[in-house]
């Protein structure tokens, strides 16, 4: 059977890979890569459609208890109520448009008496950890309007620290600040919108791009099918009968030939009209046998040499002496 060199366990273990990367390839990494694209439009669509719609009420968008997901996040809503400045809360190691800044955390009572996380905004560090003095939330009721946002997860879990007299925290995350502050917070948070009270430098929005995730889902699913190709190009290459050593060709009758000797195998057909049917001889196989008769062609020169000479000193001494 021709195929039962796969049985090998060289080959089982390479069958084995191919199957396994390719599997990963098809049911995992380019899923993942598509879901990362279409949360990235899912982001876009709902910027995109906040830029034009109406504020509407937080009960009407997010119900009590309720934490943002991809459905609500960047929605503009209306909050009515007043800061809550004693919980202030900077959040520490930011990038705004490429340079360092922090972000100020004010919690915001609502009139129904529940309180939320509300981001004013962010300010500039000065001497490379400090934060400059700003300006602080207004008292009494206010108005805002505001984008929901998710929380951000940190995977350490740190609390909130003091530095230099303020408080600090690593993410903004509802139920970790309100853990440090001792005021329990709504899930999410809300993004300021440019000139609301309160707002300080309003945070950009993020870019509308979807980002290399598409393509990335492509190329995870080509190299699958590479892996595929490649695998089965092996398998042709090891059957094809010139990529096959001449000892493991089998004869007329089934039954593997003899092992190679020393002699050539002749590319013609068979002498006396019977026997075993042989190949052509594989390209190894050539070039030793032209290396052998080099050698014997060598020796044989070297071997006549002195008998040439031995011809000629016997010629010369029965030659006729001629006198003068």
């Amino acid at each position: 059977m021709r195929l039962k060199f796969l049985l090998r366990p060289g080959w089982l273990g390479l069958i084995g890979l191919v199957v396994v990367f390719s599997s990963l390839c098809f049911t995992l990494l380019a899923p993942w890569q598509f879901g990362r694209n279409d949360e990235a439009q899912t982001r876009n669509n709902a910027i995109t459609e906040s830029f034009h719609a109406a504020p509407k009420p937080l009960a009407a968008v997010l119900p009590a208890g309720q934490a943002p997901d991809q459905r609500t996040e960047w929605t503009k809503v209306l909050l009515r109520g007043q800061y809550l400045p004693n919980g202030e809360t900077l959040a520490w190691q930011r990038t705004v448009q490429g340079e360092p800044a922090f972000e100020v955390l004010t919690p915001f009572r609502l009139d129904d008496g529940t309180t939320v996380l509300v981001d004013r905004g962010y300010i500039r560090p000065v001497n490379g950890t400090q934060a400059p003095d700003y300006a602080a939330a207004p008292t009494g009721d206010v108005t805002l309007t505001a984008r929901i946002r998710a929380d951000e997860q940190d995977s350490k879990q740190r609390p909130l620290f003091d530095h230099d007299g303020q408080r600090w925290a690593y993410a903004v995350n509802a139920q970790t600040i309100g853990n440090g502050i001792g005021i329990p917070l709504r899930p999410g948070y809300f993004m300021l919108a440019e000139g609301q009270p309160g707002v300080l430098d309003a945070l950009p929005l993020p870019q509308l791009e979807s980002g290399p995730y598409f393509s990335y889902a492509l190329q995870w699913i080509a190299f699958g099918i590479m892996a595929i190709i490649a695998i089965g190009y092996l398998v042709y290459s090891e059957l094809r009968p010139e990529a096959r050593p001449a000892w493991r060709d089998e004869t007329t009758d089934g039954e593997p030939a003899e092992a190679p000797d020393d002699r050539p195998i002749p590319s013609g057909p068979p002498v006396g009209g019977g026997g075993r049917r042989r190949k052509k001889m594989s390209v190894a196989q050539a070039i030793a046998e032209d290396e052998r008769r080099e050698r014997e062609e060598a020796a044989r020169r070297e071997g006549e040499a002195p008998q040439d000479t031995a011809s000629a000193d016997e010629a010369r001494s029965t030659e006729p002496t001629h006198r003068t």
